[in-house]
């Protein structure tokens, strides 16, 4: 079983920032990719930032310039550093990765979401 932990969200003025960060742990031998989605009310999960399994990464056209995805790979955290937050950025965050386990058999895990909301 692989936990995913998300923590980092809440209220925030239009133009301010947030950072959010999402720790793995449990029976993990590798993570291939790991990142960030959003889904706000009414519309589909979509991606916000993450990194592939080839360790580059991929950003929204949204956030490209605002938003920045890092990750410490000793503790199997990514982070998502947001900058200029606009309303539209408003949504539930969900952390997702994908790995093998222990057992050399591939997971694909979602935290449980945390809520930002950006408002004046």
């Amino acid at each position: 079983q692989v936990q995913l932990v998300e923590s980092g969200g809440g209220l925030v003025q239009p133009g301010g920032s947030l950072r959010l960060s999402c720790a793995a742990s449990g029976n993990i031998f590798s993570i291939y990719a790991m990142g960030w989605y959003r889904q706000a009310p009414g519309k589909q999960r979509e991606l916000v930032a993450a990194f592939n399994s080839g360790g580059s990464t991929n950003y929204a056209d949204s956030v490209k310039g605002r938003f920045t995805i890092s990750r410490d790979n000793a503790k199997n955290t990514v982070y998502l550093q947001m900058n200029s937050l606009k309303p539209e950025d408003t949504a539930v965050y969900y952390c997702n990765a994908r790995g093998a386990t222990m057992k050399h058999q591939d997971f694909a895990s979602w935290g449980q979401g945390t809520q930002v909301t950006v408002s004046s």
